[in-house]
């Protein structure tokens, strides 16, 4: 278990006893047998210790390290709260207990733990850092980004900093995959969400489609289920799809997607995405994808993007290269996004694109574009609770008519 603790360094500074060298010895003795690969020896060594001392801080902060490298938490917790108690100022057992907090999932306490260590050691980078941490998985991004920027000054491992900023970047999913929580959860483990949207398409009929979509997360990804209906030209069609987003190798990660559809009336039979995207330092990030639409011919629809994060904000720019049997078009698609929560959920997002260069999976193909933009506002009233509302133009290159849309979704997770 990957637990970054250190048995204190130096002797108890806080032994009472008529024979303090034969207490050193035994203390020596037991922080030999924990750092020597024997813990369970190490805690009986030092529960002897405590009844000779009863309440000494080092003593407990010792044995609560032993038992949160054995995954002890509630023992841990005890000792270490115990220590904290017994010496208010011992920043060496409050730093020890944050991260007892950390690492047993209880951010909060880890939080109010931290926040003693950097009170206590106002100078410290690493209990910037600790608390940074914190801060990240409670979702106080404004907070953690400031104790990071900190710390460089402080002479924290510029590295170290560097991974944690990235890592702090808000990551909203591939633009194209149109799912604001499909890689940032905010710490849930599912979201349901079910979105709507209409298209007037000149003098035609309107356009309509739904989709309704469950997604689970796990440690290393998410994956979702989704069910899909569209109305165009008069005609209906479902299809349902897997979706799933998963970790690869440091700073990547990749979109896997699968759809069908019984009818293909308006969807195509069988579709399917695979894209990675890769962090390349300093808030660049690249992807290559492909999208395979099975209508009557097979489409592919190459992609690749270079995105960028400012601070607070997101800029993308997609290519999109159309290829079927004797057919080829390409598409561009340019994108920003302000998260002006300076979270990962709370966005603006306005975009523009010419050529060919809709989502390839949700819409049925489409026709040909020259140009056209769009806007969308998504906002969290509560962590549980959110919505997005966006609204669309374009223009038909073949006279079809001009197309405006409208898009509302509604989003709880748990």
């Amino acid at each position: 278990m990957p637990i970054d603790f250190q048995l204190p360094s130096d002797p108890p500074s806080q032994v009472q006893s008529a024979s303090a060298t034969s207490f050193d010895d035994q203390y020596a003795k037991a922080r030999a047998l924990a750092s020597g690969g024997q813990p369970e020896l190490a805690l009986a060594a030092y529960s002897a210790l405590l009844t000779c001392s009863p309440g000494n801080a080092d003593v407990l902060l010792s044995r609560g390290i032993v038992h949160a490298r054995l995954g002890r938490w509630r023992e841990a917790e005890a000792d270490l709260g115990a220590a904290v108690k017994a010496s208010p100022d011992y920043a060496d057992a409050w730093e020890a207990l944050g991260n007892t907090y950390r690492w047993s999932g209880q951010a909060a306490r880890a939080l109010d733990a931290y926040e003693r260590l950097a009170a206590l050691r106002p100078n410290d980078p690493h209990a910037l850092l600790a608390r940074a941490r914190a801060h990240r998985a409670l979702g106080h991004a404004a907070q953690a980004r400031a104790d990071l920027e900190r710390a460089p000054a402080l002479g924290g491992d510029a590295g170290e900093i560097d991974g944690l900023l990235a890592e702090l970047q808000p990551r909203p999913p591939v633009p194209s995959a149109g799912n604001p929580d499909a890689v940032n959860p905010a710490g849930a483990s599912w979201a349901a969400s079910l979105s709507s949207g209409w298209t007037e398409v000149g003098n035609g009929p309107r356009w309509n489609d739904q989709t309704a979509s469950v997604r689970h997360y796990l440690p290393a990804g998410s994956l979702a289920f989704e069910a899909l209906r569209a109305q165009r030209f008069g005609r209906h069609d479902a299809a349902w799809a897997l979706d799933a987003y998963t970790g690869l190798w440091r700073g990547a990660y990749a979109n896997l997607r699968y759809q069908h559809a019984a009818g293909s009336r308006l969807f195509p039979a069988n579709a399917g995405r695979v894209e990675v995207w890769q962090a390349l330092g300093q808030g660049w990030e690249a992807s290559l994808s492909d999208d395979v639409l099975g209508f009557g011919a097979r489409v592919n629809i190459y992609g690749a993007s270079l995105a960028r994060y400012i601070g607070n904000y997101y800029v993308q720019l997609r290519h999109q290269a159309i290829v079927s049997a004797g057919s080829h078009s390409t598409g561009e698609r340019l994108l920003a996004r302000w998260y002006y929560a300076g979270d990962a959920d709370n966005y603006l997002e306005l975009s523009a694109n010419s050529g060919r260069s809709d989502d390839p999976l949700s819409l049925v193909g489409g026709r040909a574009r020259s140009g056209g933009g769009g806007v969308a506002w998504v906002r969290y009233f509560t962590p549980q609770w959110g919505g997005k509302i966006g609204a669309s133009f374009s223009r038909s290159a073949a006279g079809g008519g001009d197309e405006r849309g409208l898009s509302f979704a509604l989003v709880r997770r748990w």
